[in-house]
C-alpha cells in the first residue's frame, strides 16, 4: 500500500510539474469579426506548428476597452509567457498591465500613435512588439480618386474612441484634400450610433471612406442597411468592411499577419529574442478588391486590375 502511494503521489508530482512548464499563451482579442478571426487564427497556427505543446488562453473583450484590462490584468496574474493582444485597445491595455511579460500586437495601425511614442524608430525599446495591419493610405485615397473621379464631398467615418481609426483619417484626409476633395469627419463614439452617425455622412457625401476600423468592423450590416439605400459607395481600408458594406478596398491579409506574429511568438518563448529590439513588422503584399454585388448595386465600374472577393 505504501509504494502504492507514494507512486501515485510521484505521478501527481510529475503531472503538477509538466503543467507548470507548458508555455501559456494569453490571446486578448478586441472584438469579434473577419478581420481579427483570421489574425488571430494565423498567430495560433504559426505557433502551434513549432510549439505543438503550447496552451492557448483566448478572450474576447466584446469590443469593450475595459475588458480589455480585465482580461490582460488576468493573464499577468496567471503568469503567462507571452501575450497577443489583437487590436490597439487591446495592446494598451497589455502595455499598462505588464512591463516584463513580452506582448505581441498585431491587426494594430500604428505603434507609435498606439504607445504614445513620439520619436520613432521601427522597434519600442519596452517589452511590445508585433506587425501592423496599415495599408498604403495614400493608395487608398489614389483608389478613392480612381473610381470616383466626379465626386465632391467625402465623408470619412471613423470612432473615435479609437486611435489608430483617428490617425487614419487624418492622414488620408490630407491626401484627398490635395487631390481636392471636400473632407467631413463623421465619428462615432461607439455601437450606439453608428446607424446615426453613417446617416448623417450618407446624406452629405458623394462617396464615404471608412479606415481598418473595429467598430465598424463589428457593424458593418448597420453601416450597409443606410448607405446602400442612399446609393452611396464606400471604400474600406481592409477587406471585411468592404465585404460588409463597401464597394473597393486595398487590403492586406489578416491571416498572414497574425501568422507572421507567431512566428515572431516562437522566436521569443523557444530562441530568447528580445521583443523590445524586434523590429514592427508589416503587410508584404496589398491587393486592390471589390465587393461585386455592392459595386453592381451601386453601378460602380471597376478597373481590370482589382480581384472580386
Amino acid at each position: 500500500m505504501k509504494k502504492i502511494v507514494a507512486l501515485a503521489l510521484a505521478l501527481m508530482m510529475m503531472g503538477v510539474a509538466a503543467c507548470a512548464s507548458a508555455t501559456t499563451v494569453g490571446i486578448c482579442q478586441l472584438v469579434q469579426h473577419e478581420a481579427l478571426d483570421a489574425a488571430t487564427q494565423g498567430f495560433k497556427d504559426a505557433l502551434s506548428a513549432k510549439m505543438p505543446d503550447v496552451q492557448f488562453d483566448e478572450q474576447n473583450a466584446s469590443g469593450d476597452s475595459a475588458n480589455c484590462a480585465t482580461i490582460v490584468n488576468t493573464f499577468v496574474a496567471n503568469g503567462v509567457d507571452l501575450i497577443l493582444a489583437n487590436a490597439t485597445p487591446a495592446l494598451q491595455a497589455a502595455m499598462s498591465a505588464t512591463g516584463d511579460i513580452p506582448i505581441l500586437g498585431t491587426s494594430v495601425t500604428d505603434y507609435a500613435t498606439a504607445l504614445g511614442m513620439t520619436e520613432w524608430t521601427g522597434t519600442t525599446g519596452i517589452n511590445v512588439s508585433g506587425t501592423s495591419d496599415l495599408a498604403p493610405l495614400d493608395g487608398q485615397a489614389q483608389m478613392i480618386k480612381e473610381l470616383f473621379p466626379d465626386a465632391k464631398n467625402v465623408g470619412l467615418i471613423y470612432c473615435s474612441a479609437e486611435a489608430n481609426s483617428v490617425y487614419q483619417v487624418t492622414v488620408i484626409r490630407g491626401y484627398l484634400e490635395e487631390m481636392g476633395y471636400t473632407c467631413t469627419e463623421f465619428a462615432f463614439t461607439d455601437s450606439n450610433d453608428v446607424a446615426s452617425v453613417t446617416q448623417n455622412a450618407a446624406d452629405a457625401s458623394d462617396v464615404i471612406y471608412i479606415p481598418t476600423d473595429n467598430t465598424a468592423a463589428a457593424y458593418t450590416e448597420t453601416i450597409a442597411n443606410v448607405v446602400l439605400p442612399a446609393k452611396v459607395p464606400v471604400v474600406a481600408g481592409e477587406e471585411g468592411i468592404c465585404r460588409g458594406c463597401g464597394v473597393a478596398t486595398l487590403t492586406i491579409s489578416y491571416y498572414d499577419i497574425g501568422y507572421r506574429t507567431g512566428e515572431m511568438a516562437y522566436e521569443i518563448l523557444a530562441n530568447g529574442a528580445d521583443v523590445s529590439t524586434m523590429p514592427i513588422e508589416s503587410a508584404p503584399q496589398f491587393t486592390k478588391k471589390y465587393n461585386a454585388e455592392n459595386a453592381e448595386a451601386l453601378g460602380v465600374t471597376i478597373p481590370e486590375d482589382y480581384a472580386a472577393m
